[in-house]
């Protein structure tokens, strides 16, 4: 039986690319995303995808309101099964000088790539006890490790993420359930379409380049595959931070 792999920002960037790599494997794939559009062109895109016992199924789903996280996980989990799988790949950035940075940025910042993800584990984890097994992947970045000008925000709430990681990871081995992130380093998506010095960062990139969402992919199922991998955090920069 098809296992199931449940992704809070399925509709683009990473979390699409990761949908597609999941498809690929056979899983039983649930895409989640604050708009019904985007949910519905990623769908139409990934259903030509699914394969023997693949398939997929969107939903629409506010990641920061607890009561609409937990309604659609008793979606998922009374449409297709179970989720054995949980990647967190819905965030947003807002850059700017933490001296101009109004507080309400701040926190819809930290509710949405750092408290929305803390929401979504917890959803998840009392099916995974029942089931012994689980695996959450959660999509940090190597801003949350390093930090950078104008990211204090989204610095400060990848950051959270390891750390929650880490000891959400020391909270549920024993029952069979594994925790990680994985750190992207500059990825081609639309956060990153409009950053400056393009040219100046893929130079100082060892690998000389952007990041690929399917390579940031690659590693979601490594992580996915690697059962005695947890508690860790997967950097996927093209040797971007070696450099620093």
């Amino acid at each position: 039986m098809s296992k199931v792999c449940v992704i809070f920002g399925g509709s683009r960037g990473i979390g699409f690319a990761v949908a597609n790599i999941m498809l690929e494997q056979c899983f039983k794939v649930a895409i989640v995303s604050k708009t019904s559009t985007s949910i519905d062109n990623a769908c139409k895109i990934l259903h030509s995808k699914a394969k023997g016992g693949a398939s997929v199924l969107g939903y629409t789903c506010d990641i920061t309101q607890e009561a609409d996280i937990n309604k659609t996980i008793a979606a998922i989990t009374k449409d297709i099964g179970p989720i054995a799988i949980l990647v967190n790949s819905a965030g947003i950035n807002k850059d700017g000088l933490l001296m101009k940075t109004k507080l309400e940025t701040i926190q819809n910042v930290l509710q949405t790539n750092l408290i929305g993800p803390m929401l979504t584990s917890k959803a998840v984890l009392k099916s995974m006890i029942q089931q012994k097994e689980g695996c959450i992947i959660n999509i940090g970045s190597m801003v949350g490790q390093h930090g950078n000008v104008g990211q204090c925000s989204y610095s400060a709430s990848k950051a959270g993420l390891v750390g929650f990681s880490k000891s959400l990871a020391k909270e549920v081995a024993s029952r069979g359930i594994r925790c990680n992130v994985i750190a992207p380093g500059f990825i081609d998506t639309d956060m990153v379409q409009d950053v400056a010095n393009r040219d100046k960062l893929e130079k100082h990139t060892l690998l000389g380049r952007f990041g690929k969402p399917e390579e940031v992919a690659q590693a979601v199922q490594y992580l996915v595959e690697a059962t005695y991998v947890t508690g860790q955090v997967l950097t996927v920069d093209g040797g971007f931070s070696l450099n620093l």
